[in-house]
């Protein structure tokens, strides 16, 4: 078995038109996924997500990536040192 890392991903989407893909996504790597929390901040009209996972790096900087990738989307992962 493949050793695993806790992470956080910070998700910021500033075009909801790829809320759809994100969540779609986030379904694919769902059994990696430990919580997830998101905060509509109306004031800037954007959404912050948290995405807390325990997966091995690869998958986890896959995650971020393909997140990344999307249009109005920016992500970046934070890894725990255990």
């Amino acid at each position: 078995m493949q050793d695993t890392r806790v992470a956080m991903i910070g998700i910021i989407v500033e075009d909801y038109a790829s809320a759809d893909a994100l969540n779609e996504i986030l379904h694919q790597y769902g059994k990696y996924i430990i919580g997830r929390m998101g905060i509509p901040y109306r004031a800037k009209n954007i959404n912050i997500i948290s995405v807390a996972v325990d997966a091995p790096s690869d998958v986890i900087s896959a995650l971020s990536g393909k997140l990344g990738m999307l249009p109005g989307v920016s992500s970046k992962a934070v890894y725990s040192k255990v």
